[in-house]
């Protein structure tokens, strides 16, 4: 299918990884990286560190699609710390799949600097603009919203009616009712002390009386001077003689 029209339109390369790269170190592991060129533009991934053979990267760039310019330059480095970088290999990858479908995941061989095999660089690529036939395999949204529709939540099933649980009966508020005690009730407290169960006895000194003592019945009160009656004259002269 024709690819006409592609200058300005974006493309999204993602690195996944490598396999089975020439190992450029003899006692430690190799540290690779990526570059991916397409046009003057040049773009790198990060080190991964004691990568070795099968380092990941999972890093994506985005190019600005040129007219005529259909392919893409892979080149993978070891990283050196005091010396300058080993190159393990490079290779071309071909841009037609993606453009006319919109979507490629492909491993693109490598080669060393003598044309030997170097190992193999994963991409993913990615054109939003492509105009994709009937029937074709690559994703799309109408096939991921089906997708997603396919893999929907199910239905909810039939609500079964139950009977409503039986209502327990409502306790009382609390302090409307004080619960029962084990002890005798008895009346509050006062500070004074209770009522005696006997009437108040008579006090032989409840009345006071007027004057001396009270009267004996026995013997009813005389007249001043009649309780001895005067006795005979004293004889001989007045005044008696002591």
């Amino acid at each position: 299918m024709a690819t006409h029209g592609i200058h300005g339109n974006l493309l999204e390369v993602t690195v996944v990884g490598c396999n089975k790269l020439k190992d450029t170190e003899w006692i430690s592991r190799q540290d690779p990286y990526v570059c991916v060129e397409y046009g003057s533009n040049r773009s790198r991934t990060r080190t991964c560190t004691d990568g070795g053979k099968n380092p990941t990267f999972q890093e994506k760039f985005v190019y600005t699609l040129i007219e005529g310019l259909r392919e893409l330059n892979v080149d993978v480095w070891n990283s050196n710390t005091l010396k300058h970088d080993d190159f393990i290999g490079n290779g071309k990858v071909q841009l037609a799949k993606a453009l006319s479908q919109g979507f490629d995941d492909s491993t693109w061989p490598l080669k060393s600097s003598h044309g030997r095999h170097a190992g193999e660089v994963r991409l993913i690529i990615h054109y939003s603009n492509a105009n994709k036939p009937a029937g074709s395999h690559g994703p799309s949204a109408s096939s991921h919203v089906a997708h997603q529709a396919f893999y929907s939540a199910p239905p909810p099933h039939p609500s079964v009616s139950y009977p409503p649980p039986a209502t327990a009966a409502p306790y009382p508020p609390v302090g409307g009712y004080p619960a029962p005690s084990p002890y005798p009730s008895y009346p509050p407290n006062t500070g004074a002390y209770p009522p005696s169960a006997y009437p108040p006895q008579a006090t032989p000194y409840a009345q006071p009386y007027p004057q001396g003592y009270p009267p004996n019945p026995a013997y009813p009160p005389q007249p001043y001077g009649s309780q001895h009656p005067p006795g005979p004259p004293y004889p001989g002269t007045y005044p008696p003689p002591y």
